[in-house]
């Protein structure tokens, strides 16, 4: 046996979210039926990190075993061979597998960090080139407000104030290593890069910060946030249509091809 490592991309904007459903309609259902269609046998895969309705995925992380003898161009084109236009597997790895070892590689708890780009149109009137691709406020927005707001979600935090009712992860403890707001344009780019996300993390950070970002709220509320860990009083948690899983981190000795996030983010400029 050997554990295979695939990186995925995918438009989320048709899709249930990623975790599997009786009704068969998520990316992960799509992409174990292509597996089974290309290897005629049954594969469950294991990702990185779950993605909900309509987020998209520009290098999602996934593994699974098998003793198929196949090149990695195959497993590539092989799998796209089965898979419907909004989802493509974009690279493969054969990793070694010892089954008496805490070592082999895991794509979710082998993740050093995980990286998330919202892309946000702020336009006085909503363009359909952006519906599904991209949120939308109508309002002016400052961006230095944004910037200087965010510096308080940097390092470690209890970040239960963005957390979703329905989360499961054990802690609401995560290390934000960095917030990146840039516009271009009419486009807001927001990045951010932490050990992991809770449940609706990014899509409630975004919110709140667009609430500084209209001056409805000033820059010291995110901090004032933070300390209630009271979710009822932030934003609202605001519409997945920006958010991109963008990069997942993992140790150099993987070696696995990934883009760096600069790269997923210079691809989103194309869009």
């Amino acid at each position: 046996m050997k554990r295979l490592v695939l990186g995925v991309q995918y438009d989320g904007s048709c899709w249930h979210g990623w975790q599997t459903q009786p009704s068969g309609d998520t990316v992960q259902d799509a992409l174990e039926r292509a597996l089974a269609a290309f290897s005629n046998s049954k594969i469950t895969t294991t990702c990185a990190g779950r993605t909900d309705a309509g987020v998209h995925g520009i290098e999602q992380v996934i593994h699974f075993d098998t003793g198929l003898e196949r090149s990695a161009y195959s497993w590539v084109n092989g799998v796209n061979a089965f898979l419907p236009g909004t989802v493509a597997v974009q690279w493969a790895k054969e990793l070694m597998l010892d089954e008496e070892s805490d070592d082999n590689f895991h794509a979710r708890f082998s993740a050093r960090a995980r990286t998330y780009h919202y892309l946000l149109y702020n336009s006085n009137i909503r363009s359909p080139m952006w519906l599904g691709r991209a949120g939308w406020v109508f309002r002016p927005l400052d961006v230095d407000r944004m910037r200087e707001a965010a510096e308080h979600l940097i390092g470690e935090h209890d970040f239960s104030v963005f957390r979703a009712s329905g989360c499961q992860a054990k802690s609401p403890l995560k290390h934000m290593y960095g917030i990146q707001i840039r516009r271009r344009g009419e486009m807001i780019v927001f990045t951010l890069r932490a050990s992991a996300f809770l449940h609706h993390m990014v899509r409630n950070i975004v919110g709140s910060l667009i609430f500084v970002g209209t001056g409805k709220r000033d820059t010291g509320w995110i901090a004032e946030l933070l300390a209630s860990r009271n979710r009822s009083l932030a934003a609202p948690t605001f519409m997945p249509d920006g958010l991109y899983l963008a990069k997942i981190d993992y140790d150099d000795k993987w070696d696995l091809p990934q883009k760096n996030s600069e790269e997923t983010l210079g691809m989103l400029s194309f869009l």
